[in-house]
């Protein structure tokens, strides 16, 4: 695929932008969000001044649709063109773009616009529950945890990572996908139903020496650690027994979340853990450019819906 630039008209031209999302929401034809019939003979342009562009009508049900039915873009009062942009702008930036950026540079008339568009781009980029399972076929896959940012429902404590955010991640070396979690505390009791819920049987667990892993990887085909309070980070009789993939996921992920979010409640940071996790499993190592994998976040918007007024969001906007 071509890589996109940001001259490519879809960023400045309603109608490039809907041509191509409507393109990548419908790759097999128009599908009507009402009855479901399939094919671009099924459905009419409806042309006019009194209809708004990219309106359909379908021959079968007779009901008018348009390509953003049933997606994160319903109801939006934004050009589509400046939701491609944005998604662009996310999917390309290692370390992420923060809304005031976004306020900037799309000329929306206020902060919460942005900040609320760039938490259902990260809606988009959540992985979804029918992935494979990370280690399939006896791979080998790092876990970890970190700690930032201040958890407002941690016992307070003299020991400062206990005051923090908690984050349990995996990331497979095989495949390249990364998934992490926000957790209340870093125990065997934590991490077991994460382990279970992402990790296939066969697979080779590669932590540090913490206790909590030992039980842990016992239920899987082999489990090899590294000690880091001897300053050991690659196993002298394996090279290949080591976390240091995950580590430097950990790296990009506190860069973006110190120097470009600097802020963020513990409530949101699933969110921030979606941007990050999404954009390590499309990167450029794995053969993915900027404009591919901001078309794959494009595509994930279907089916998915983030309202303003759920609890938490109309709170934090206006903090």
């Amino acid at each position: 695929m071509a890589k996109t630039k940001l001259t490519d008209p879809i960023f400045h031209d309603e109608e490039a932008a809907r041509a191509h999302f409507e393109a990548l929401r419908w790759p097999d034809g128009r599908v009507c969000p009402h009855c479901g019939v399939t094919g671009d003979d099924q459905s009419t342009l409806m042309k006019g001044k009194s209809h708004r562009p990219g309106l359909y009508k379908c021959k079968a049900c007779r009901k008018p649709f348009t390509a953003t039915i049933g997606t994160l873009y319903e109801r939006s009062h934004i050009p589509l063109h400046k939701w491609l942009l944005a998604t662009h702008l996310m999917c390309s930036s290692k370390k992420g773009i923060s809304a005031a950026q976004l306020h900037r540079n799309l000329g929306f008339g206020s902060y919460r616009t942005a900040w609320f568009m760039a938490h259902r781009i990260r809606e988009a980029m959540r992985p979804e529950d029918f992935e494979p399972s990370m280690g399939s076929g006896g791979g080998k896959v790092e876990v970890d945890e970190t700690f930032i940012g201040k958890d407002p429902d941690a016992p307070k404590s003299r020991t400062p990572i206990h005051n923090m955010c908690k984050v349990v991640s995996l990331v497979d070396r095989n495949s390249g996908r990364a998934r992490s979690f926000v957790v209340d505390n870093v125990n065997m009791r934590t991490i077991k139903p994460i382990l279970e819920e992402n990790l296939a049987r066969e697979a080779q667990l590669m932590t540090d020496e913490a206790n909590h892993y030992k039980p842990l990887g016992k239920l899987y085909a082999k489990h090899l650690s590294v000690a880091h309070a001897r300053d050991e980070y690659v196993s002298k009789e394996d090279q290949t027994v080591h976390t240091n993939t995950i580590e430097g996921y950990f790296a990009i992920f506190k860069r973006g979340m110190r120097g470009v979010y600097q802020h963020c409640d513990k409530k949101h940071l699933h969110r921030y853990l979606s941007e990050f996790d999404f954009r390590y499993s499309n990167r450029a190592a794995l053969d993915i450019d900027d404009g591919a994998r901001a078309d794959k976040a494009v595509k994930a918007v279907a089916g998915k819906r983030l309202m303003y007024n759920q609890p938490g969001f109309r709170q934090a906007a206006q903090a």
